[in-house]
């Protein structure tokens, strides 16, 4: 298929759609430094740089958005979908209302609070404009843990169609997530930025790479790592970890350097390649969906995890957020670039934090916390 990308960032969604063959012919990027990446990596297509001066709907089979999610993420702004940032979404409506030739399929993307923000209305405003325009949709929420790569990231996406059942391609597969082994010490993930309600705890992965923090910052997470040492991964395993080659985001810096963190912030925003990737090659399947284990919600109920809709009704579906089955590699054994200690001050700051919380952590973890922050306060002094 022909395939526009908007809000493309660093085309995270275009790229896994690319490897299993479709053709990118169209992108759109109002962020510069996301620009210079998406022109290295695909070269020759034409890239705008605002959705909202487009005029109309580029020729394509497929159109993707991953729209801003700043205002329906429960670590942003929740101003919900009428906001600055995630109301643009509303932009690529208009332009599909009215379009002459609409196309055939919509690939959209965003958090999973946006089901919850209040009641779930972002979904409902996205869903019911889409039903008017004549597509039948389905959601899921997915994790790319379930697809190779030890970072928990839940996202949810929607796919669309005006003539075809977009329900045996994104929910016709599921399998069942494999349990952690607990039996032995594992590296965990964390936000050092946090502490004070939470801190994005992951078992033998890292937390959701993000373009923010809890201090404003886009910032590396930090890894317990089984000798107690405190560590933050390489950009290039951050790349990695979103399924990117390692360097994907270098043509975002200066040629002095500057700008390289930038680079955490456009990895942070960008859709894990992979869970594109299998989107996109289920869009070949034929095989019909078994909805006889699904229940429509009832009217004022919360979105389920996994659903479609039919006539203004929301029906709930079995499809699980781990849509193949595959066990994911072990953190340890992912990382490949060398790790930079947690610096002193992002430790004590975060130490400071967590004390003062009321949070439950893993035993051992504050007490390694502590140890490590006074070896580096003893390797000062001498």
């Amino acid at each position: 298929m022909r395939v526009a990308g908007l809000f493309s960032g660093i085309g995270g969604i275009e790229l896994g759609l690319r490897e299993v063959g479709h053709e990118v012919v169209y992108l759109c990027e109002i962020d510069d430094a996301a620009r210079r990446v998406l022109t290295t990596h695909f070269d020759g297509v034409p890239i705008s740089e605002d959705v909202n001066q487009l005029g109309k709907v580029p020729d394509c089979d497929l159109i993707a958005a991953g729209f801003p999610c700043q205002d329906l993420s429960p670590a942003g702004r929740t101003a919900g979908i009428g906001g600055q940032h995630s109301g643009l979404v509303a932009s690529m409506l208009d332009l599909l209302e009215h379009a002459k030739n609409r196309p055939e399929w919509v690939l959209l993307e965003n958090v999973p609070f946006m089901l919850q923000l209040q009641q779930g209305k972002a979904m409902a405003l996205v869903t019911g404009r889409l039903e008017k325009l004549g597509y039948q949709w389905a959601y899921r929420i997915l994790d790319s843990r379930g697809f190779g790569l030890p970072q928990r990231r839940r996202r949810v996406l929607l796919l669309a169609s005006r003539s075809c059942d977009p329900r045996p391609a994104l929910l016709g597969s599921s399998g069942i997530e494999p349990a952690v082994d607990r039996s032995r010490r594992v590296p965990c993930g964390f936000y050092w930025t946090e502490g004070n309600t939470g801190v994005g705890w992951a078992v033998d992965s890292l937390p959701p790479l993000k373009g923010g923090s809890g201090l404003g910052i886009p910032s590396a997470p930090a890894i317990w790592m089984t000798d107690g040492s405190m560590t933050t991964p390489h950009i290039c395993d951050a790349e990695r970890l979103q399924g990117f080659v390692a360097d994907w985001t270098k043509p975002a810096e200066h040629p002095d350097g500057r700008g390289r963190g930038v680079r955490w912030r456009l990895v942070g925003n960008a859709v894990s390649v992979p869970v594109a990737r299998w989107v996109g090659a289920r869009l070949a399947t034929r095989d019909a969906y078994d909805d006889s284990n699904d229940r429509p919600c009832p009217g004022g109920s919360r979105w389920p995890s996994a659903g479609w809709g039919q006539q203004g009704t929301i029906v709930s579906s079995s499809a699980a957020r781990w849509p193949l089955g595959a066990a994911t590699p072990s953190l340890a054994s992912f990382l490949r670039f060398p790790t930079a200690p947690l610096s002193r001050k992002a430790a004590e700051g975060f130490l400071v934090r967590a004390k003062a919380s009321s949070l439950h952590f893993e035993a051992g973890f504050l007490d390694d916390v502590e140890l490590y922050v006074d070896g580096m306060r003893e390797a000062v002094a001498v």
